[in-house]
């Protein structure tokens, strides 16, 4: 599995996005390079997750609204700041559905579903990816989760466990047993 960089950064970055977050701390008008970095990867998070264009913008703005009132109180462990606005976009994401009661959806890329048919050891015919999609709308959101980020999003999985607020361990188990689950599916 490639490393995709819009995810993955050097520790050079990781520095830089740490001297960019304690100026934010000290004062909230530096705020902007976080924003202006991690906008477009947050938004994608969540439209991916929603049918409508219009709340996901809404949805991001509180990502970022949460962000910056908080911000005395995030704790840097080694992982780009994007981590912790993937828990802050999760809460936000789920509150959400709560107050419209609506419906998750997903976006997939027929790249992506190739990687995974690759996984299972199947061919990637037009049928098997239909059959995968198909599939993958039978699980549990949590397991959707933890493929969407490992699988179309790319993400290490001391990152998934960091989103997730859990050890880098856990993220590896859980993903492995929703994969699991999701091939078992697939067989059926």
């Amino acid at each position: 599995m490639s490393v995709n960089p819009l995810y993955h950064q050097s520790k050079v970055r990781l520095e830089e996005e740490l001297d960019w977050i304690q100026r934010a701390q000290k004062d909230p008008n530096h705020f902007g390079p976080l924003y202006k970095k991690y906008h477009e990867q947050i938004f994608r998070y969540i439209y991916q997750r929603m049918d409508d264009e219009e709340t996901a913008f809404d949805v991001t703005s509180q990502v970022f609204m949460k962000a910056m009132k908080n911000l005395h109180r995030y704790e840097y462990r080694g992982v780009p700041f994007s981590s912790w606005l993937y828990r802050i976009a999760k809460s936000e994401l789920y509150q959400s559905f709560r107050d419209r009661k609506a419906e998750r959806t997903v976006n997939l890329e027929t790249l992506h579903l190739n990687e995974m048919i690759d996984e299972f050891e199947e061919d990637s015919s037009e049928e098997n990816r239909s059959k995968l999609f198909k599939c993958l709308a039978k699980l549990k959101e949590d397991d959707m989760q933890l493929i969407e980020m490992r699988f179309f999003e790319k993400r290490t999985f001391k990152e998934i466990g960091e989103i997730l607020d859990i050890t880098e361990n856990n993220a590896k188990v859980k993903s492995f047993r929703a994969l699991e689950r999701l091939k078992n599916i697939f067989i059926k």
